[in-house]
């Protein structure tokens, strides 16, 4: 599935989707209005262990995405393996909790406090007097201030991707001892909490070459549980281990192996037993369940196959199959015999190497969650009949947001709850659903805020001209450049279709037809199948006729058609289950899409950033900071010297100076009560602009090995490194028969 971005919060939120923190401010907090604490909507599946029952000195190999091209978090081309790193060998002064909320990390803060607000605010930091860098060195004043001035954004030979939060800082001073650091703010910042997370060492802050290319592939100096040994690109992996001068609770495991491994080759590694921590998708979830399930005593196969149904035969067949085979390679046709006899020799061998696979998955299982990153529809704003706000609330009040979130999140048996804020997701304190902004999905009232745009059904449908392209040159449907057998150029209109594929005699899509492939929701094909029957054929007299598809809506002699784009990779699935439900939903108020699947690598780049798309579905990561981190994604976008339009992350080109205003407020206020109100009436106005269309939060999917303690579904919960690591044998039960490396 697409993310925009995956690395720590101090780079940008476009690559900040680990955060911590939030708008509390404690010291200021007797005219904070107090509201009840909400819960997250899944918790964290991590098989949570005390430390006593876990054994030393073992390697814990975890899949990632990529070897990162830089360690240094605060550069654009950062990732989410930086942010691993970060997190296992940097000081973190606040981490996130299970509920998205920001605690003190007291390995490095003893305390920090608002210790005074006029004329300037001030933040005092004392620190943990045993937090040293791998040097000897303590952490203090002079590391915060290199970073300080690294990122305030007044010298441009500094490579920073943003500077938000440190550009208010007036300065940074040694406090009452070397434990203490004072910084005091040029403006008020509610997001202070959000600073020096990761802290570098000033070794790397101190001078523009330190940043811009002395953490790029090694970090000489850390302060965590963890040091960086390697980063080996020929071994496509990062090896972390031990820090010997580590205070806090000592590490269980002797090294983590962050491997690259691309998502659809997980399976294999976990099954050979390269592997032992991987996020996978719903295909190899389901894979790994049936394997963890109960098994055959005498096979060792599982006693249940996919969906929980009964194995069949030893082979997977039927025993009308198994007869007809028997009878084969026993019959008196010695052509047959033979043809049936290989045929059995490849299912055997096929059958065997299956167990082997299952039999080696028996040691893994799957923790699931909820991640902490939701996927919305995004709607371009910029021209064409999008830039019309009615046409954008016509097309969001289509939607069933609850039936997406389902058809993604019900088959994996997580919470499918739609997602009802841009800003933050349930369980964080700035959480509330606005989406009444934008009102509920009623088809009737998008048809007529279409026509209140001059679009009406019953005009012409145009049909596609020949070499014409959508969203770009390198769309394509089948994301391979080829066309499809039946000489398209690889691109349909949902609403332009004359073949009756999937649908009814009435033209109506039949919603329950077919099989979900992406989610993994089984439909039944919804046609009749009596000898010589149509589908409807034999409807009981009276049987209402199936609903007809609306007329395609014109405007001057056009459809309105909206080209969708979507990533054509193998982790894209679901978000392409999802495009096919919108655009039935869309198809029933008249309104056409034209999918094109682009390959992952441009489908960014150059489709989303470069504007080129009518719809899109992407994900942005959940924030404790969304005064400061939120705000660049929906503001509004403004002309640049060159003038060309700067959007800064709002790539659907849609916003408002109120939204502008209320998140410049929310950032400058202390009281939490006060910066919550003012997030959520942004939030109410973004949904009303009906650019950006939250859907869902993100399933997050984790095999691990059984007897791996505290990881896996972390949800928004900061990793603990120090504590991960195999259970002690006998400590829970029996040992699975794959094992960890020592």
């Amino acid at each position: 599935m697409s993310h925009v971005g995956v690395g720590p919060r101090a780079v940008m939120r476009s690559v900040a989707f680990l955060t911590a923190g939030a708008l509390a401010v404690p010291a200021l907090a007797a005219c904070t209005s107090e509201e009840p604490k909400g819960k997250p909507l899944a918790g964290q599946d991590t098989a949570a262990a005390a430390r006593a029952r876990i054994a030393d000195g073992a390697t814990l190999r975890w899949a990632a995405d990529s070897v990162p091209e830089t360690l240094n978090a605060f550069q654009s081309d950062a990732d989410a393996t930086t942010t691993r790193v970060a997190q296992a060998v940097l000081p973190s002064m606040y981490r996130m909790d299970e509920t998205g909320r920001p605690v003190r990390n007291p390995d490095y803060l003893e305390s920090a406090e608002v210790v005074d607000t006029e004329p300037k605010q001030v933040v005092v930091y004392k620190l943990n007097q045993q937090a040293v860098w791998s040097d000897g060195r303590e952490i203090g004043a002079a590391d915060f201030a290199a970073q300080w001035r690294a990122l305030s954004g007044k010298d441009s030979a500094y490579w920073t991707a943003r500077n938000a939060g440190y550009d208010r800082i007036e300065k940074i001073e040694r406090g009452g001892d070397d434990l203490e650091v004072k910084v005091t703010f040029s403006r008020p910042y509610a997001d202070w909490k959000s600073l020096f997370t990761p802290l570098y060492p000033k070794d790397v802050m101190g001078t523009p070459d330190a940043f811009n290319d002395g953490a790029r592939r090694e970090l000489k100096t850390t302060a965590g549980p963890f040091a960086v040994k390697k980063v080996d690109t020929k071994e496509d992996e990062v090896v972390l281990t031990g820090n010997p001068r580590w205070w806090g609770e000592p590490a269980k495991l002797k090294q983590i192996v962050l491997r690259a491994v691309p998502r659809e080759k997980r399976v294999s590694q976990l099954a050979a037993g390269e592997l032992d921590l991987a996020e996978i998708d719903p295909d190899t979830a389901e894979e790994v369940a049936v394997a963890a399930g109960p098994r055959d005593a005498g096979t060792g196969t599982p006693l249940m196959g996919p969906q929980g149904s009964p194995s069949a035969s030893r082979q997977g067949r039927s025993a009308a199959q198994a007869l007809r085979s028997w009878a084969l390679a026993k019959g008196s046709d010695e052509d047959d015999a033979e043809e049936e006899t290989l045929a059995r020799e490849k299912r055997e061998e096929a059958l065997a190497k299956r167990e082997r696979r299952q039999r080696a998955l028996s040691g893994f299982e799957v923790r699931k969650s909820l991640e902490p990153a939701y996927t919305q529809l995004a709607l371009n704003g910029a021209d064409g009949p999008l830039a019309d706000e009615r046409v954008r609330r016509a097309v969001a009040r289509a939607l069933d947001r609850g039936k997406l979130a389902k058809a993604v999140l019900g088959p994996l048996g997580l919470p499918a709850e739609p997602v009802g804020s841009h800003i933050a997701l349930a369980g964080q304190p700035a959480y509330a659903d606005g989406s009444g902004a934008l009102g509920e999905q009623n088809a009737k009232e998008a048809r007529a805020l279409l026509a209140d745009a001059g679009w009406v059904p019953g005009g012409p449908v145009k049909k596609r001209k020949e070499g014409e392209k959508a969203a770009g040159a390198e769309g394509d449907k089948d994301g391979d450049g080829k066309k499809s057998e039946d000489g398209d150029d690889g691109t349909y209109i949902v609403g332009e279709d004359e073949k009756n594929d999937g649908k009814n005699e009435g033209g109506a899509r039949n919603e329950d037809a077919g099989t979900d492939q992406e989610s993994g929701e089984k439909h039944s094909s919804g046609k009749n199948t009596a000898q010589g029957g149509a589908p409807g054929a034999y409807a009981p007299k009276g049987t209402a006729a199936p609903a007809a598809a609306e007329a395609p809506v014109a405007k001057d002699g056009k459809a309105l058609t909206l080209r969708f784009v979507l990533p054509s990779g193998p982790g894209s699935d679901a978000l392409r289950t999802v495009a096919d439900r919108v655009s039935d939903m869309l198809e029933k108020i008249g309104v056409g899409t034209d999918i094109t699947k682009v390959p992952d690598e441009s489908y960014f780049k150059d489709h989303i950033a470069a504007g080129e798309y009518d719809l899109a579905l992407y994900s942005w990561p959940a924030s404790a900071f969304p005064a400061t981190d939120a705000r660049p994604i929906y503001a509004k976008p403004v002309p640049a010297a060159d003038g060309s339009l700067n959007v800064a992350q709002n790539y659907t080109r849609v916003g408002t100076d109120q939204v502008d205003q209320l998140f410049d407020r929310a950032m400058g206020t202390l009281d939490e009560g006060e910066a919550r109100d003012l997030l959520r009436k942004a939030d109410s106005r973004i949904w009303a602009a009906a650019g950006s269309i939250p859907l869902y939060q993100r399933p997050q999917l984790i095999a691990a090995r059984k007897n791996l303690a505290n990881a896996g579904a972390f949800g928004f919960e900061t990793p603990v490194y120090q504590d991960m690591g195999f259970l002690k044998k006998g400590a829970n039960g029996s040992r699975p028969s794959a094992t960890p490396s020592s």
